[in-house]
């Protein structure tokens, strides 16, 4: 895959389904939440969960990848199993403290404001920050229990635009959190697709909605929103026609960048 060259407020981002983005940043190539299976039926506590759609290309065609941002290791539509079968052959996976323990030694955990520092390769390093995300409604006490802790990430760099990675977050109180360290950011990837369960907080979205994505844009001052996790699994209740009818309505269509 051929990308354009980083500019200050933008970056090249090719978008593969689901969670997964692929995107050059100071010379090196991310990759967020690698889900390359077929469309199938995962069995989990509770339930299943249905993947709908196959990935846009399949991991062989992805070309050398320096780094994934993987908001977390535990449910299959962030890390199904050709996802993980893919972290063998890439140098460095960022996500949560459980899931660097669990992953072995080419993952790092970031905690909630932690950063690594990563050479450029024309000179130079990128400072990735994790930081906080919740998968649900509620506080983190009230969340983790039940769907696990999940990361997010923040990617700043000399002359580099300023990249939020949401991960499965659902709470604007975290994005407020974000925005008065790092705002305002220039591209944020921004999970979405108000994914539901019937068994699982009332029904309540686990990752942003629409409405909630729009919100975050403003709290984060987001001069380039490209919304990943809205497709490609059964569990999303909210897809491209809502992102752009909200995104519309809010007046703020023009910074919506559905790549």
């Amino acid at each position: 895959m051929a990308f354009a060259d980083t500019t200050s407020q933008q970056i090249p981002i090719n978008v593969l389904g689901g969670p997964t983005a692929l995107f050059e940043y100071g010379g090196l190539r991310f990759l967020t939440d690698p889900t390359f299976d077929a469309p199938r039926d995962y069995q989990r506590p509770g339930g299943s969960v249905t993947k709908t759609a196959p990935p846009a290309v399949a991991p062989a065609e992805l070309g050398w990848i320096d780094v994934v941002l993987l908001s977390h290791d535990e449910h299959p539509d962030n890390l199904d199993n050709s996802g993980r079968a893919l972290l063998a052959d890439i140098p460095l996976t960022l996500t949560t403290p459980g899931g660097g323990q669990r992953l072995g030694n080419k993952a790092k955990g970031l905690a909630d404001w932690e950063s690594i520092e990563l050479t450029r390769p024309g000179g130079g390093t990128i400072t990735v920050t994790g930081v906080p995300a919740i998968h649900g409604p509620g506080t983190r006490e009230e969340v983790e229990p039940i769907t696990g802790q999940v990361v997010g990430f923040v990617l700043t760099g000399t002359d580099l635009p300023t990249v939020y990675v949401s991960g499965d977050n659902a709470s604007l109180a975290a994005v407020q959190e974000i925005a008065e360290r790092f705002g305002p950011v220039d591209t944020a990837i921004l999970f979405a697709g108000a994914p539901r369960f019937s068994v699982l907080f009332d029904g309540a979205p686990l990752v942003l909605d629409s409405a909630e994505a729009v919100e975050a844009a403003r709290i984060l001052g987001a001069k380039r929103v490209v919304p990943v996790h809205y497709d490609g699994w059964a569990h999303f209740t909210e897809g491209r026609t809502e992102l752009v009818a909200a995104f519309t309505d809010a007046g703020l269509i023009d910074r919506l960048d559905l790549v």
